[in-house]
């Protein structure tokens, strides 16, 4: 067997238990697209291109919320920016990679793929290293587009009375459950939560999801130093 078809199939078991609990986050994903009336190729172009839950997710309820492009944008663009850090991180092992090849690989590079094959870098020196990341990120990619599909078959078949639009926020809360044992987390939990429920209804151009995330990173930004002060 090829050496760099091992270290590709490595990619892809060591990244498959990851991959649980984003076959229901694919389904929630294609059945609210189809339930605020984006088109099932819309819906497919956006998990092509954007290629992030968290974002995918986001843009669905800011655009059901009638917020502006501008915002939408800004928004998905924000949460998409952690994907720069991971961008840093990896690069010092791929600075001799052709061009097409770092192009390939930053699009594979979401937060799974990361998780498992920034180890497995770290580990190991060989060459061909790289593949790793490509086969967990082409296993993500498989999965998340698959579950979109039928997401999008399952949306299109449930009565439009049901209204599935609760689930977004029900989503966000699933994903936030963990963040509940720390207390700073918490009240930034709080305190960001706040901002945007209040700003919902003044806050211009539908920004406040951007004033709350602000609100919330000054919060933790200045409980973390007090703490670390005492």
């Amino acid at each position: 067997m090829n050496s760099n078809f091992k270290i590709f199939l490595k990619g892809i078991i060591d990244v498959s238990p990851l991959m649980i609990p984003v076959v229901p986050f694919g389904l929630i994903f294609g059945v609210l697209a189809i339930d605020i009336g984006f088109t099932p190729l819309e819906t497919m172009g956006m998990s092509l291109i954007v290629f992030g839950g968290a974002s995918q997710i986001v843009l669905l309820q800011l655009f059901s919320g009638g917020a502006s492009s501008l915002v939408i944008i800004s928004s998905v663009g924000a949460v998409n920016s952690r994907h720069l850090l991971y961008g840093a991180v990896v690069s010092e092992h791929l600075s001799d990679l052709k061009l097409i090849w770092k192009i390939i690989i930053s699009y594979f590079l979401i937060d799974q793929a990361f998780a498992i094959s920034n180890e497995y870098l770290k580990k190991n020196k060989d060459r061909n290293r790289y593949f790793h990341l490509v086969g967990g990120g082409a296993t993500c990619w498989v999965i998340w587009q698959s579950t979109t599909v039928l997401g999008i078959v399952l949306g299109e078949s449930i009565p439009e009375k049901l209204g599935l639009s609760f689930a977004v926020p029900l989503t966000f809360l699933a994903l936030l459950v963990n963040d509940f044992r720390k207390f700073i987390n918490v009240i930034v939990i709080i305190i960001s939560g706040t901002v945007a429920t209040l700003g919902y209804n003044y806050v211009p151009f539908k920004a406040y999801v951007i004033v709350a995330a602000l609100a919330g990173l000054l919060t933790a930004m200045i409980l973390t130093k007090t703490i670390k002060t005492k």
